[in-house]
């Protein structure tokens, strides 16, 4: 393979680039055109544009070849012969071809047919538009095949359009099969097979096609490239990618999506810069790709320079900003979004509303979302899972039960999701024996079957409840081997309980499992802490230094006026910092008063009382919160959000500071939400 793409490497089939463009545009969907009928999955040749992009190319000249005709009418001659049609007649087909196409592209398959049976005269056009509506829905390949053998005079394009239905709708040995039937094949016939084999991840296949095939185009490497990169065979992608004789904008967005997928972001950003054309997917891949690799401030910024070039973003795009907005609880630019998506014709896009009510939920704002989820006219599987989930992260557990019980009555089937969520709820609520339940009958009620991810939020429930026997029997009961995610979440109720002989038991196997796992060593370290065993504290701080374990530190932030100010315990950074320091201090005078006693347990350094409570007054949630008591309006809640779980010391310091100030304070930790009010939290001390 290396052989032959090196000897073509400086072979072009294309001496210029208008012919280049030409020929990826010649079997344009030109309603009257006898060469093809586009769909969006008929014709692999023609490489994927957004549906909001809109071609100014130059008007062309309606065709319609008058050799292929058939007709309906009793007294029709024979099909061999070609009967005499004057102007009217021609104008009275070319107007029913694109009213057959108009209707299959909406996917009105009925009217189509309604319109395509009343004509008297059909051209092969007319027959191919009929198949390729057929050929691409779901469950209609049967009529497909029925349709096609009526053809009386069949092209290649029929022969694609077929070929494509098969590739959609049939096992590839099928396909095969009609390929090798087929009388003619052209490029797109080729295309059309290493698409098929490359989507079904049969890349061996594909590549022994590739090989075979007798003209190659850019929709050829394209296919092979994207094939490779969802098959995760990323070297492979770019020998092909480096050889290819015509690099379309997918080749390239294929290669930046493989990059963005194995971590490789500077080779992803390097490729970006240097692609001659982008078009929307190029953009949304950079935006995802970020997002997904933990850069989301990244992804903002690359969004905001694609608007300013006049790229209007589609619910792809805003599904992954929207996920960025909630990783940095950016809830302005959120905001912004949302505006954005009401003024688009996404506003009633089922995707889009769903993304911004997930968005809501994750930045704090729980009214917005339900107030947004009420107004989606059209709700899925995953818009009542991110309300469900929403009301679980903020606590509302019986608020979420009862939503889940509406969905049921709605007729809609839970999936694996929804019980995640549920399960959420009930452990954040306390509701031990309800999420028992809920678990219990997943298999039994629904034919859901429990994954890594429901024996996790079960062992969570079990644990916090202070039933770690049972957690422990629920983990040896599993039926597939416990993940390192179960065992961190036994060590953090063990921490919580105070449990030493099975915290050490949780962090040997999940330092067995993940020996770089750091919240393995912290946890553990925690629990030796809470009950003075410093030594042993020590020994677990040496063995993470000899094994070069790096403590992920723990900072806080807070949004305001769009941008967002990181605290870390100790800060020494902020300009703001004197103030925040004085209102740290008046607070603490104020929080003494009220009868505040710091927890000292939460400070886990083995140093005297004094210095504990200074380190415990700096942790960086606490100066968050004060930033925002300078600086947020009165009325105004402050939303602060941290990458740790918060402390013991900060939860209840924070219940005297909302009283004290009389101010609402959301904290999002790792865990939950808490809403801080009157000198209550919503979790009712239980998280």
């Amino acid at each position: 393979m290396y052989h032959y793409l090196r000897n073509r490497r400086n072979q072009r089939h294309f001496p210029l680039p208008f012919i280049e463009n030409f020929l990826l545009t010649k079997h344009c969907n030109w309603p009257f055109s006898t060469s093809t009928v586009q769909t969006p999955n008929a014709n692999p040749n023609l490489e994927a544009v957004p549906s909001n992009f809109h071609a100014h190319s130059p008007q062309r000249p309606n065709l319609l070849s008058t050799h292929n005709l058939t007709s309906t009418h009793p007294a029709a001659p024979s099909l061999d012969k070609s009967p005499p049609l004057d102007q009217n007649s021609l104008n009275d087909i070319i107007s029913s071809n694109k009213i057959i196409t108009s209707y299959i592209r909406s996917g009105d398959l009925s009217s189509a047919l309604r319109v395509f049976r009343n004509m008297t005269v059909k051209t092969t056009v007319t027959w191919n538009a009929m198949l390729a509506g057929y050929s691409r829905k779901p469950g209609k390949l049967t009529e497909a095949q029925k349709l096609f053998d009526q053809i009386p005079e069949k092209d290649t394009v029929s022969y694609n359009i077929m070929l494509a239905g098969y590739v959609q709708n049939s096992d590839m040995e099928t396909v095969w099969s009609f390929f090798n039937s087929m009388p003619s094949k052209d490029i797109a016939s080729w295309n059309t097979m290493i698409s098929g084999f490359a989507q079904k991840g049969a890349m061996a296949k594909a590549r022994e096609l590739f090989l075979a095939m007798p003209e190659k185009n850019s929709v050829t490497w394209s296919a092979m490239i994207s094939g490779y990169v969802e098959c995760g065979a990323l070297e492979l992608a770019e020998e092909f990618f480096e050889f290819a004789a015509v690099k379309s904008v997918v080749a390239w967005t294929a290669m930046i999506s493989g990059y963005m997928k194995f971590g490789k972001i500077e080779k992803a950003e390097r490729l970006f810069k240097e692609m001659p054309v982008k078009n929307l997917v190029t953009w949304n891949a950079m935006i995802a790709g970020y997002v997904e690799n933990c850069r989301a401030e990244d992804g903002l910024k690359i969004f905001r320079i694609m608007l300013r070039y006049g790229i209007r973003p589609n619910h792809s795009s805003l599904s992954s900003v929207l996920l960025g907005c909630s990783e940095l609880s950016a809830l302005q630019l959120g905001k912004q979004v949302h505006q954005l998506v009401c003024k688009s014709s996404l506003r009633d896009d089922t995707t889009a509303c769903t993304s911004l009510i997930s968005m809501y939920c994750k930045c704090g704002v729980l009214d917005d979302a339900w107030k947004l989820f009420l107004e989606t006219k059209s709700k899925d599987i995953v818009s009542w899972n991110a309300m469900i989930s929403g009301y679980a992260q903020h606590g509302a557990g019986e608020k979420a039960l009862h939503l889940f019980e509406e969905m049921r009555g709605e007729g809609i089937k839970p999936d694996w999701i929804t019980f995640v969520a549920v399960l959420l709820a009930c452990n954040h609520a306390g509701l031990v024996d309800i999420g028992v339940r809920y678990f219990d009958s997943m298999v039994k009620d629904y034919g859901v079957e429990p994954r890594p991810d429901h024996y996790t939020c079960m062992v969570d429930l079990l644990g916090r409840a202070g039933k770690l026997v049972e957690a422990v029997d629920l983990i040896k009961k599993m039926p597939f081997k416990p993940h390192s995610a179960i065992f961190g979440t036994l060590l953090g109720a063990c921490r919580i309980h105070k449990n030493l002989e099975l915290a050490e038991f949780a962090a040997q196997n999940l330092l067995n499992l993940d020996p770089q796992s750091a919240a393995g060593y912290v946890q553990l370290a925690n629990v030796y802490a809470a009950t003075n065993k410093w030594d042993h504290v020590a020994r677990v701080r040496r063995s993470m230094k000899d094994n070069k374990v790096v403590k992920t530190p723990g900072y806080s932030w807070i949004e305001i006026k769009n941008t967002v100010h990181e605290f870390r315990s100790g800060d020494r950074v902020h300009p703001e910092l004197a103030s925040i320091h004085e209102k740290l201090n008046e607070l603490e005078k104020k929080m003494k008063l009220a009868g505040y006693v710091p927890d000292l347990e939460s400070a886990l350094h083995d140093v005297g009382e004094e210095q504990k409570e200074q380190l415990l007054l700096w942790h960086s949630e606490k100066q968050a919160i004060a930033f925002g008591l300078i600086v947020v309006p009165y009325g105004t809640p402050i939303r602060v959000f941290k990458n740790l779980r918060v402390c013991g010391d900060c939860h209840r310091a924070i219940k005297y500071i909302s009283a004290i100030e009389r101010r609402e304070i959301i904290v999002r930790d790792t865990v939950r939400f808490h809403h801080f009010m009157g000198g209550c939290c919503s979790c009712g001390d239980y998280w």
